[in-house]
Parts: structure tokens; C-alpha cells; sequence
């Protein structure tokens, strides 16, 4: 199983992810972009694993202890690529998101996985391999309250990538 734990998101929220992204797709000549269903915000991609690993990741969240906060969205971005670019809705970093990661991080470290070491950049990505002439932008900010984190298994399903909570952590 390919896993990642992540926040996602609820309708209203959803549905302002999903007008950047296609105001994006409208002023692109390609790219590959995020179906609505999937579009979430990772604190933790764990990789593939097996079921004990799973195990010992809804384990590590359950220890992680948090107080609902309000997670920002505030801007346009990009990583560049040379293939096209990989674009995203930028999240405010805010102390209790990022006690939340490093807090989730280090217990799952502790439970046996090898994490990536790059400094967390919070982001939902809209698209990659982005072809555009757009340039980033800030947006009026919108949010949504975090209450729960979820344990995701990321597989193709008829072809299509699919996303699938199997584990959730509320608070």
C-alpha cells in the first residue's frame, strides 16, 4: 500500500480549491490536474508499506495530541520543473499546523519510518506538469477548522489514482 497522512478538506473548501484550479487549467496549454476528490494537504508521505506498518502509523497518530485550529489558504505558487511546473495553493504556516507535523513526524520516526528530511512547505497542489504563462498570485485568504487528520492509501483504481482514508484521528 502506497500511504500518506493528510488533512482534507470539507466541501466549501473544496470547492474554492477546485475554481484555482481550473481558473489554472483555463489558462494552461497542459498539465496534469488534480481531481477534486483528491485534492488534500500532506503532513506526511510514508511511502509504500505493509499492513503492520499501517498499523504502527494509526498508532503514531493516535498518540499525536492536538486542539482543533484554523488551517489558511492565501496563495498561488510553483515548484519549477522542466517538464512543467507543479502548481499549488499555498497554506499559511501557522504554529499549531506545524506542532501538528513535527509532533506526527517524530512519532512516526520513533515507530520505524524514514521520513524526508526537507523543511515542511504546507501546500495542496492543483497541478503538475503545468504549461502556463500564469504567474502566482495572492488570493483573499479562506479556512477551514482542522479537527482530524487521516491516514491515506493512495492505489489506481480503474486506471484513474484514487485516494482513500483508512484510518482517521479526531480531536
Amino acid at each position: 500500500m502506497r500511504l500518506f497522512i493528510a488533512v482534507n478538506f470539507n466541501a466549501g473548501t473544496k470547492s474554492k480549491l477546485v475554481a484555482l484550479r481550473d481558473e489554472l487549467r483555463l489558462n494552461s496549454r497542459g498539465g496534469n490536474f488534480t481531481p477534486a476528490e483528491n485534492l488534500h494537504l500532506t503532513l506526511e508521505f510514508l511511502g509504500e508499506c505493509d499492513v503492520r506498518q499501517a498499523d504502527r502509523a494509526s498508532v503514531a497518530m493516535d498518540a499525536v495530541n492536538f486542539q482543533p485550529f484554523d488551517l489558511e489558504i492565501d496563495r498561488t505558487g510553483r515548484f519549477k520543473r522542466g517538464d512543467g511546473d507543479i502548481w499549488w495553493a499555498g497554506v499559511v504556516k501557522n504554529e499549531p499546523l506545524i506542532d501538528l507535523q513535527r509532533d506526527l513526524s517524530g512519532r512516526l520516526i520513533a515507530a520505524g519510518f524514514i521520513l524526508d528530511k526537507r523543511e515542511y512547505s504546507p501546500h495542496i497542489t492543483l497541478g503538475r506538469r503545468v504549461i502556463t504563462s500564469a504567474a502566482p498570485r495572492r488570493l483573499e485568504p479562506f479556512a477551514q477548522r482542522v479537527s482530524n487528520i487521516e491516514l491515506m492509501k493512495s492505489e489506481h483504481i480503474r486506471g484513474k489514482l484514487t485516494y482513500t482514508a483508512i484510518y482517521s484521528k479526531q480531536m
